[in-house]
């Protein structure tokens, strides 16, 4: 489900289930293994999706095996966006198609978030499937999302790579020929920070989203 290469100090991560990237926890737990060895590695880290399809967000299948199951998926979701926003190295996230919930979480999660232009959807659309959306994706989106951005969350409302771009889910929007290169050329960029730095001013920015993910995570468990 996930394929790591490692070159020039950066870790490229790609998600690839052969199908639409649904993140059950198997997944989830196969990308926080690809991120050990890319933190092990102190590299730049790179995420990917499959062309047309960044991750259709969580396993809709997972949902139907009762409550434990759920409360399992979901804190293996919570546990990985803290991971993310905590973590020691610069993370880029390059969006290839439609990026529904967890995909999206994901990208609200990294430093860059790049998107490749198309008939795609990205956004957070729990509400029109029948689901209430976790407290700890409503602290990431108030932390990421524009005022606007985040006020549409209510409305299950998914947005073209250019509005997405608008609302804060994405910082630049690309055609696919563009892809590769702009990846490489920031990911380089992004080496050649100083990490001490870097780390020190990253934990300073996402200190208080950090602290209301956990509290999200204790208050769902809780209820």
């Amino acid at each position: 489900m996930t394929r790591l290469e490692l070159a020039d100090g950066i870790a490229h991560i790609q998600l690839d289930d052969g199908k639409v990237n649904a993140m059950s926890s198997a997944f989830m737990a196969e990308l926080g293994k690809a991120l050990d060895q890319a933190e092990a590695a102190g590299a730049v880290t790179v995420l990917r999706g499959r062309p047309g399809i960044f991750s259709a967000g969580f396993d809709l299948g997972t949902f139907q095996r009762g409550r434990e199951a759920t409360l399992e998926m979901l804190r293996a979701g919570a546990r990985l966006i803290e991971r993310l926003l905590a973590f020691p190295r610069p993370v880029l996230t390059a969006c290839t198609g439609h990026a529904y919930p967890m995909g999206a979480f994901l990208m609200l999660a990294a430093d860059v978030r790049f998107a490749v232009s198309g008939p795609w959807k990205i956004g957070m659309n729990e509400v029109a499937i029948g689901l209430t959306v976790p407290r700890f994706a409503i602290e990431l989106a108030r932390h990421r999302l524009t005022p606007p951005g985040f006020a549409r969350i209510t409305t299950a409302a998914m947005f073209a790579p250019d509005e997405a771009r608008e609302l804060g889910y994405v910082d630049r929007v690309l055609e696919r020929a563009q892809l590769d290169a702009a990846v490489q050329e920031e990911a380089l960029r992004l080496g050649k920070l100083d990490m001490t730095a870097y780390a020190g001013t990253k934990a300073r920015v996402n200190e208080r989203v950090r602290a209301a993910v956990r509290a999200a995570i204790a208050e769902e468990l809780a209820s």
